[in-house]
């Protein structure tokens, strides 16, 4: 009988052959394979699972071997894969042959408690051609959004048993989705609290075109002016839902960070994320003894909401330069290396000052020139180059109704358009967007006399090509003119304006 189960550390995990040989010799359990003392430590609790389940463990010395020996194995998603090698290595029972992944964590009585990670492991699993897989119960939604795979949920040890006896137990996995192109929202249940609300008209607008074109943005603002507000709870509701090819990488960062809930299948609305002002570097781009996924990475495809960003360390805001830029983070620990997926889009929430009234004409700012340029120094020209959307908010702004329906008919059309090309407006590469950006003369000549004037940088001036033709798409375009680039222009001049 061919066993695997799987060792989650990082983005791709690896898959582990577990392997059991009884010989003659006082009775014992032996491990080899590099297994920490967590894993050691499974002996006896395997022994007892064994047995309360009804089965005999072997009176023999029992050997366990877990390759790749250099390989370090860790935590309890392995209990149940070795508990099933040395019962069919020791029963005489026939077992079939082909290979079978098998995870799960075992309690002394034999039941089976549910591990993060299956949606990662299912993945590996499928690559290296194995096509059977024996999860808990309570992951079993989780394991059948894989494509390809026979998945068999268990409660507990003898389940499992049989089901290595028998393929009926297997049950075919959900069928691959074709992208039709269909941009769909949430739901109407979510969008109640928020409809009629008043909010800021020029803070909705950037919103609506940032989420249109999938561009990052930062918005300056006084203390108390709905910036916080319109981003915590505008943003989620009019993003669309993700596609199946989406959700499915980013259900498989959820799963191997154990945030993904028992009930819940493949995760198709897009990630929120508000780390704290505290966060650390770690804590931001991944880490730890596993490689654990950081908060850039459980925003792929999604969102990472800074608020009072000028507030997070230099160097926790500098990092995001490179996942901004390639889409992906590289985390190395213990000589091992893993690269997550990481394309989120940063919606910065900034004080024009620490003290909040720079500008103002209705309070007095009580910060030094030095002062406010040491509090803006921190987020650099390279960063603030890599943000599309730059919304600086005065007082006695206009403010507007919440209308949903109207704004997500516009973020549709974009989408639509988006999608059917392949890619989205801010992600795409300068072969890509030569391709899709079709001006006329007039919006050539104002990026021109733009550049030059301001003497912005190469990058700046494809991020405001980009967010051209996104507010074209808006409008159900795909030819950008000089209103969309004067529009964009002026997204830019806001920075320029207020600090």
């Amino acid at each position: 009988m061919n066993i695997l189960t799987f060792e989650p550390f990082g983005y791709e995990g690896s898959l582990v052959t577990v392997e059991t040989d009884t010989r003659r010799g006082i009775p014992a359990v032996d491990m080899v394979g590099l297994s920490d003392g967590a894993v050691k430590e499974e002996r006896e609790r395997i022994k007892a699972a064994v047995r309360n389940s009804g089965f005999d463990f072997p009176m023999e010395r029992v050997l366990v071997s877990l390759s790749p020996t250099d390989l370090k194995k860790e935590g309890a998603i392995l209990d149940l894969a070795i508990a099933a090698s040395i019962i069919t290595a020791g029963g005489k029972e026939k077992y079939a042959d082909e290979r079978v992944l098998v995870l799960g964590e075992l309690e002394l009585s034999g039941a089976v408690r549910p591990v993060r990670a299956v949606h990662a492991a299912l993945c590996a699993a499928k690559s290296a051609g194995v096509r059977y897989a024996i999860v808990p119960k309570q992951n079993i939604l989780e394991a059948r959004e894989i494509h390809g795979m026979r998945v068999c949920g268990v409660e507990n040890l003898c389940e499992a048993i049989n089901a290595l006896k028998d393929r009926s137990f297997f049950k075919d996995s959900a069928t691959e989705e074709k992208d039709d192109g269909t941009v769909s929202f949430r739901g109407d249940k979510e969008t109640a609290e928020i409809d009629g609300t008043e909010l800021p008209k020029k803070l909705v607008r950037a919103i609506e075109i940032a989420v249109a074109g999938k561009h990052s943005l930062m918005v300056i603002g006084k203390p108390g002016c709905g910036k916080t507000l319109a981003i915590q709870r505008l943003v989620p509701l009019l993003a669309p839902n993700l596609t199946w090819e989406e959700a499915q990488c980013v259900t498989r960062i959820y799963s191997i960070a154990a945030l993904l809930r028992p009930s819940e299948g493949l995760k198709r609305i897009p990630p929120f994320r508000m780390p704290h002002q505290t966060c650390s570097l770690e804590g931001m781009c991944g880490g730890g003894a596993n490689c654990r996924p950081g908060e850039v990475s459980l925003s792929h495809n999604g969102f990472l909401f800074l608020d009072e960003a000028a507030e997070f360390k230099s160097s926790v805001l500098q990092m995001l330069r490179v996942p901004l830029e390639s889409g992906c983070v590289s985390v190395s620990r213990a000589g091992r290396t893993t690269v997550y997926p990481a394309r989120f889009q940063v919606m910065m929430a900034v004080n024009p000052c620490p003290c909040g009234n720079y500008g103002s004409r209705e309070k007095i700012c009580l910060c030094s020139e030095k002062t406010v340029r040491q509090y803006w120094r921190k987020l650099s020209s390279p960063l603030i180059d890599r943000i599309g959307v730059i919304c600086a908010l005065g007082d006695n702004e206009e403010t507007v109704r919440v209308n949903l329906a109207d704004w997500r008919s516009h973020i549709r059309k974009a989408f639509e358009i988006q999608r059917r090309f392949g890619n989205y407006n801010n992600h795409l590469s300068p072969q890509e967007l030569l391709f899709r950006f079709k001006s006329d003369k007039e919006s050539e000549e104002i990026l021109d006399s733009y550049a030059q004037e301001k003497q912005i940088s190469q990058r700046r001036a494809t991020s405001i090509r980009k967010l051209a033709l996104t507010i074209a798409n808006m409008d159900g375009r795909e030819n950008v003119t000089a209103a969309d680039v004067r529009k964009a222009v002026s997204y830019s001049e806001e920075f320029h304006s207020e600090i």
